[in-house]
């Protein structure tokens, strides 16, 4: 057994010790097989919620009622999920009613798409009753059993196939392609949470324009928040490697106007939503990186903006010289500044108020254009003036 299943091969063994069957499962097979980096492991064994908890000393019951327990071993954690059968979906997400099983296939069989749909012991023998490693082989994503069901009980499972085709490259079947366009209405139950983690792993993989072009093909563009507009097919998104340059890009493409609403409908985190509200700005507003403008921008957000100049308006790259001209900044945020509020307060003879933002924003741009030192006394001096000035603008 090669890494990183050596850790929770423990998991496999105490399970069998006691009596039970147990298997790797899911995406860290297929990614095995592909020879893939290998994130989460999971475990599916015959052993019940109940057994699993007794058995391990330190768990985490998340789904229990659905069969899912958190064993933590070394302080990782890894999903150990009892054989089971799933019938009658809600809202095209969850099942209604979860059976136990002793059946392995009867555990699989419950699994979306062939390649997810394989099983390992720890002999690293593979157990694949629905074709797994012929899809793999073949490049090919299809479905376990008929598409039509397995997208009626998770309709989540179309964004999946089409994320699928951008991180592994892979093909989506003919007759799955057509069940996606039959059932594209269906996506409208899924949570735009769990819609928008499918889209973001969509966009930052390496077939990322077959699969805007499949979300064109199926209609599922119809259901998602894109403006309706096709050119994402236009552009080459093999270069985007990390996810607010990707959202950056996408709101840039579509020329959204207003990107915190746009991002907002998406329902990403209030953080990711002002990073890529920051690059949208900076790439429309920036003609030339001058210090003060990497200064504003800070390191991440000018090379970002830089990578989408160069896939956006093929433009040469200017990394070196914003590295040079970032390493050569005598303050870095205002915090760097010689001074602070109450400082500018005294020195201006002035009570606290809104001046005082415009102040050290002008301060700043002073320090950074080298038109003063970032030196106490040097500052005094020109803060002593500029409320002067202040004073006869009012």
């Amino acid at each position: 057994m090669r890494d990183p299943f050596i850790k929770p091969l423990a998991i496999l063994h105490k399970l069998q010790q006691n009596g039970y069957l147990a298997y790797f499962v899911g995406g860290s097979v297929r990614d095995f097989i592909i020879g893939r980096p290998i994130g989460d492991i999971d475990i599916a064994t015959s052993a019940r919620p109940e057994d699993v908890v007794r058995l391990f000393p330190k768990v985490i019951e998340v789904g229990i009622e659905h069969g899912t327990v958190v064993v933590v071993l070394e302080n990782e954690p890894y999903e150990v999920t009892t054989f089971r059968t799933e019938s009658d979906y809600k809202d095209f997400r969850r099942p209604e009613e979860v059976t136990f099983i002793s059946s392995l296939e009867g555990d699989l069989e419950r699994r979306d798409f062939t390649m997810n749909a394989i099983a390992m012991d720890e002999n690293e023998t593979l157990i694949d009753p629905f074709g797994g490693r012929n899809a793999i082989k073949r490049g090919i994503i299809e479905t376990v059993g008929n598409a039509d069901e397995r997208f009626s009980e998770d309709a989540l499972r179309m964004m999946r196939a089409v994320r699928f085709m951008s991180q592994l490259s892979f093909t989506i079947t003919p007759e799955v392609k057509e069940a996606i366009r039959r059932n594209r209405h269906l996506l409208q139950n899924i949570a735009m949470e769990r819609i928008s983690v499918e889209f973001q792993k969509l966009m930052l993989g390496n077939k990322a324009t077959e699969a805007f072009r499949t979300i064109v093909d199926t209609g599922l563009l119809d259901i998602l928040p894109l403006y309706e507009k096709k050119e994402l097919i236009e552009y080459d998104w093999t270069t985007i490697s990390e996810e607010t340059s990707a959202w950056s890009l996408l709101c840039l493409i579509l020329e959204v106007e207003d990107t915190a609403l746009f991002l907002r409908k998406w329902k990403l985190s209030n953080k990711r939503i002002k990073e890529t509200e920051k690059t949208v700005i900076f790439y429309r507003s920036i003609k030339e990186w001058t210090p003060f403008a990497i200064y504003q921008s800070g390191l991440e957000v000018a090379l970002r903006v830089n990578h989408l100049k160069r896939i956006l308006q093929g433009v040469q790259s200017e990394e070196e010289k914003i590295r040079l001209i970032y390493e050569s900044l005598p303050i870095y945020s205002p915090k760097d500044i010689e001074a602070n509020g109450k400082d500018l307060v005294s020195w201006g003879n002035r009570a606290q108020g809104p001046w005082i933002a415009q102040c050290i924003q002008e301060l700043s741009e002073n320090i950074v254009c080298g038109k003063i030192e970032n030196d106490r006394n040097v500052i005094k001096e020109w803060v002593s003036k500029w409320s002067l000035k202040f004073d006869e603008s009012c």
